[in-house]
């Protein structure tokens, strides 16, 4: 009997954003920055695509957002619960090396991705500049892990209500007009990474971001994951995640992101009405 994946801890870190560590031995092993896996939580289930955050052991860390049906389902799972697949490690892994000066932001659930990026520009001799925004201060994540392995961390929050009252792209402006930064990653929403990347324009400096495209198998054979990079098509699963924030069309990424929601709503009512019908209620994470 093939082995199930289990769930080895279930944790809910703010409104609808969870945590869980999955055991995983063949994505731990070879997990690398940048990574991503695709999970399918049984024979019926749809198969999503979430950032690797963290190793330990044999276990892997996602962090997730409930958005849709598959979200929602994910987060009724409980420690000691299984998953069916978990296929990874996927994608192209993060291009590091001994640039100098880096920083790496996230905003919102992109926060979960930086943990990966830090340590390995840390393992390869760079000064990491870490730089954290959500709409407020309850949706902030990792400030302290990212505290302890960033040589400096910035918290931005919209409302003000923790950090610096504004956005991670006005951090970024700033830091750039004081010193030298050599490379920049951004993991957040779309419009986050299309509007934060145009501040290091000016300044010529490498900038990449991970795009978040509909996916469905995450090897190259479906095409729902294409995106147009520097003028070309590209598939987010094998080409990606990872590319050049000046060269891409977020307008088209943007654009197809949407083009099933009108299904992913229709899934999600269906979904919350058999809940009701089973008697089932909320969350009930520790």
């Amino acid at each position: 009997m093939k082995q199930l994946y289990k769930v080895e801890s279930a944790t809910r870190l703010a409104d609808r954003v969870y945590e869980y560590w999955i055991r995983a031995p063949q994505v731990a092993e070879h997990a690398r920055a940048g990574q991503f896996l695709i999970i399918r939580l049984h024979d019926a289930g749809e198969r999503i695509p979430l950032t690797i955050s963290a190793v330990r052991g044999d276990a892997v860390r996602v962090i997730f957002m409930t958005v849709g049906k598959t979200t929602e389902e994910l987060a009724t799972l409980r420690a000691g619960d299984s998953i069916k697949d978990v296929a990874g490690p996927l994608g192209r892994p993060s291009d590091i090396e001994n640039y100098g000066t880096c920083c790496v932001v996230g905003g919102g659930v992109g926060i979960a991705s930086m943990p990966l990026i830090v340590q390995e520009l840390k393992s390869a001799g760079n000064h990491v500049i870490g730089i954290i925004g959500a709409r407020n201060a309850e949706l902030l994540m990792l400030e302290g892990e990212l505290g302890e392995i960033c040589d400096e961390l910035h918290v931005t929050t919209d409302d003000g209500s923790k950090g610096v009252h504004g956005f991670a792209a006005d951090v970024l402006k700033k830091l750039l007009a004081e010193r030298t930064i050599d490379r920049v990653w951004i993991i957040g929403p779309a419009i986050m990474m299309k509007v934060t990347s145009g501040a290091t324009v000016p300044y010529g400096v490498k900038t990449y971001v991970s795009l978040n495209p509909i996916m469905v198998d995450g090897t190259g054979m479906c095409g729902s994951c294409r995106v147009t990079v520097g003028g070309e098509t590209k598939f987010a699963c094998v080409d990606g995640p990872e590319f050049d924030a000046h060269q891409v069309d977020f307008a088209e990424l943007m654009q197809r992101q949407r083009i099933y929601t009108g299904q992913e709503k229709a899934s999600l009512e269906r979904f919350a009405e058999h809940r009701c019908r089973c008697g089932e209620g909320g969350h009930h994470h520790e």
